[in-house]
């Protein structure tokens, strides 16, 4: 399976906070039949089930959230404008003159308007455009883009995608938060053979976690009760004048949260493994709380051992993400070994 075209394609499957259901059937068609099962839940939760080849097996899970960033049509007004409102977190700073597409009853493109310099006085020069006065031009008339858009509509950064550096390593796109990870995870289950699979892998693809964190992975899990977890999702990446004790460095491999929201036992055995594998990772310190769905699975029902993996990933909500595919490479290699680790589904076998 080629990591970078998968990656690719499920990128450019639109998934907006909220509507991360709307190409569920092109979600299967591109990956169902490397799993056992798969189904959706009422919150717009994707799961896809490798099964182990032994019986009573333990359940791990893999979440990697799927829905994206984006805006959100609040007006339509005259000359073929859109007013939009931002749907998660997206800086302002990145979004005058940037390509959208927008998700009517036709997908169309537009461009985020932005007022020259000439035009500005001196003191709007200094200041950003709030998202919510920040206008999207169509170039349709008002009376024909009525009839494809509406207020709700969803508003998502094109999708363009290309390579950066001599060896072409860096990936560079939308919404590889979180679809770099969940790409990465896919690859490792499918190369994990049946055979010697150690539990049955459960990887969800969770929704809601740039909006409502608690209202996507919770229902997902709690139907599930897998016996232990592991929450990937990527990690700021270490640029000049970031905080390293804040970041990750990019192309060291995958990060490993030590926080007192994950399981401590579970981290030192991830550790371990790491180690016997060759696998590079860094410690991430996030003493309490790694900012991913890692809190709100490890209480669901009567709570989860999970520990927290991060992708290291530059320009974070932008339309310009960008992770390094050795990073991802070794990611794949860590969910196909934590699948394939006997030492580590004894321990939690039901726990």
């Amino acid at each position: 399976m080629n990591l970078e075209n998968l990656t690719t394609s499920l990128c450019s499957l639109m998934s907006i906070s909220g509507h991360e259901s709307e190409n569920y059937e092109e979600l299967i068609a591109l990956i169902g039949k490397y799993f056992d099962e798969y189904k959706t839940d009422a919150v717009g939760n994707h799961l896809f089930i490798k099964k182990a080849a032994k019986e009573n097996a333990p359940t791990l899970l893999i979440d990697t959230h799927f829905d994206e960033i984006g805006l959100m049509v609040k007006e339509i007004l005259e000359g073929g404008f859109l007013r939009v409102t931002s749907v998660g977190g997206i800086d302002p700073a990145i979004m005058q003159a940037s390509e959208v597409v927008i998700y009517g009853k036709e997908t169309i493109c537009g461009i985020v308007c932005s007022t020259p310099p000439h035009l500005k006085s001196k003191d709007d020069r200094e200041k950003l455009t709030a998202i919510d006065e920040l206008l999207i031009d169509t170039g349709y008339p008002k009376e024909e883009l009525e009839k494809i858009v509406r207020v709700g509509t969803p508003v998502g950064f094109a999708p363009i995608y290309k390579n950066l550096g001599k060896d072409k390593k860096y990936f560079v796109g939308k919404s590889l938060d979180n679809k770099a990870c969940a790409a990465a995870a896919i690859c490792g289950i499918v190369e994990a053979p049946r055979e010697k699979l150690a539990a049955n892998v459960a990887l969800l693809l969770s929704c809601h976690e740039e909006t409502v964190r608690i209202g996507g992975v919770a229902p997902a899990a709690f139907d599930l009760k897998p016996d232990y977890a592991v929450v990937i999702d990527v990690n700021l990446a270490s640029v000049p004048g970031t905080d390293k004790c804040e970041t990750v460095e990019m192309g060291k491999g995958i990060s490993i949260s030590i926080s007192a929201i994950v399981d401590g036992h579970f981290t030192s055995l991830a550790e371990k493994l790491c180690s016997e594998k060759n696998i590079s990772y860094v410690r991430c310190a996030a003493p309490s709380s790694t900012g991913t769905n890692t809190t709100c699975l490890s209480i669901v029902g009567e709570g989860i051992p999970v520990i927290d993996v991060g992708l290291p990933l530059k320009n974070m909500h932008t339309a310009v993400e960008l992770v390094d595919i050795t990073d991802a490479r070794v990611l794949a290699d860590f969910v196909r070994e934590i699948a394939l680790s006997e030492e580590i589904a004894e321990v939690y076998r039901n726990v």
